[in-house]
């Protein structure tokens, strides 16, 4: 009778593990259906990481009282291995600068300073631009920001090349440093689901690349439109502190909010891949825009930016579709970027064309003065023959 109740009991537990192995592989797939269709499961890639954990718990249990059982986690790690390694990717072997050789090398960083609401004007002297010029990266692509003629002055001693430009209606502002000279600019238009205005959320600048041109996206997706007030009760939910029912309306009423802004989000994507496609189309191509033959091709593009959505996204999977994603690719762990509210996840991204690798992508959370941590890449670029 023990051993019939110890049978029956594995096989649900079984049951248990193959039912979130369906459940894992549904959300984390589930970046593939445009936001525009399905708004509301453009949201599920939020809960993945909480599935991942229980997949990963049932592994340990397996182990533990009944190994041979252990390959049905694994077996679904197996299937879902490409939304784990975009989530959770390990690189432990990743390439050192000595080991870049010969090859050209730059490094690239992307940070969202909040508008620096948290810091005075001093503060922000003191511990933003000595962090940006501690860290001595080529290209500094800030959203954000605001800069301040006394911050100019100071910051291009160390980065002779500037410009910032603001998107439409009177938006945040995007900003690029560099160690190479700016050529120009272009905002990236997209229209609002209505179809009835153009809005910019990304702008792409020329930079000139020894005798190359570098194409730079800076980007600062749709924001998710969260108030403190809402932000704030899901901290408590988060932390156990709302009462059953109350957690029950704030969390439908979240969701709700986190939809819709993946909806709004979607058109922006769609133009950012229009603007990609085009970039890596030969200069001789006739549907090449103009602003793509200004470029020679050879440099290729980097794109970084705050998308105001994870690694299990419409948004990140659309790009990464057509572009590397430099910490996928030389990162390790979740890499949470955004860090308030007890919201824990990774909408920082930086992408690279074929013509770089990347060496090394990190999360440096030394700089915690806004309620993102900057996002710093280390690529190559071999050098021609």
């Amino acid at each position: 009778m023990l051993k019939q109740l110890k049978r029956f009991t594995l096989q649900v537990i079984a049951g248990a593990n193959i039912a979130t192995i369906l459940v894992m592989l549904f959300v984390g797939y589930s970046d593939r259906v445009s936001p525009e269709t399905f708004p509301t499961l453009s949201t599920a890639g939020l809960a993945f990481p909480a599935i991942l954990v229980v997949n990963l718990a049932f592994l340990l249990f397996w182990l533990i009282f009944k190994p041979l059982y252990a390959l049905i986690p694994i077996g679904g790690l197996l299937l879902g291995f490409q939304p784990v390694r975009n989530y959770c990717p390990l690189n432990l072997l990743s390439p050192s600068h000595a080991e870049a050789g010969k090859d050209s090398v730059i490094t690239l960083l992307s940070f969202n300073a909040y508008n620096l609401e948290q810091l005075s004007v001093s503060d922000f002297q003191r511990h933003v631009v000595d962090y940006l010029l501690e860290q001595d990266a080529d290209i500094v692509c800030m959203q954000e920001f605001q800069m301040t003629v006394a911050t100019r002055e100071t910051l291009s001693n160390h980065y002779p090349y500037i410009d910032t430009t603001r998107v439409v209606r009177g938006g945040d502002a995007l900003t690029v440093m560099s160690r190479f000279p700016i050529l120009g600019k272009q905002h990236i238009y997209s229209y609002s689901p209505d179809n009835q205005r153009a809005e910019a959320h990304s702008a792409a600048f020329l930079l000139q690349l020894d005798t190359d041109t570098l194409v730079v996206v800076n980007s600062h997706l749709e924001s998710t439109r969260l108030t403190e007030q809402e932000r704030a009760n899901f901290k408590r939910i988060v932390k156990g502190d709302m009462e059953r029912n109350d957690a029950g309306r704030e969390s439908k009423k979240l969701l709700e909010r986190l939809a819709e802004s993946t909806r709004l989000r979607a058109p922006q994507v769609t133009a950012l891949c229009q603007y990609i496609d085009s970039v890596q189309r030969s200069p001789q191509d006739d549907k090449s825009t103009p602003h793509q033959k200004a470029t020679n091709g050879q440099a290729g593009l980097l794109l970084c930016g705050d998308f105001n959505d994870g690694p299990i996204s419409y948004a990140h999977h659309a790009v990464a579709e057509r572009l590397t994603d430099c910490y996928v690719k030389s990162g390790n762990g979740p890499g949470i970027s955004y860090h308030a509210n007890a919201f824990y996840v990774r909408i920082d991204h930086i992408f690279c064309s074929s013509q770089w690798q990347p060496v090394y992508t990190k999360i440096d959370k030394n700089m915690a003065f806004s309620d993102h941590y900057p996002l710093i890449c280390t690529l190559k670029r071999p050098l021609k023959p």
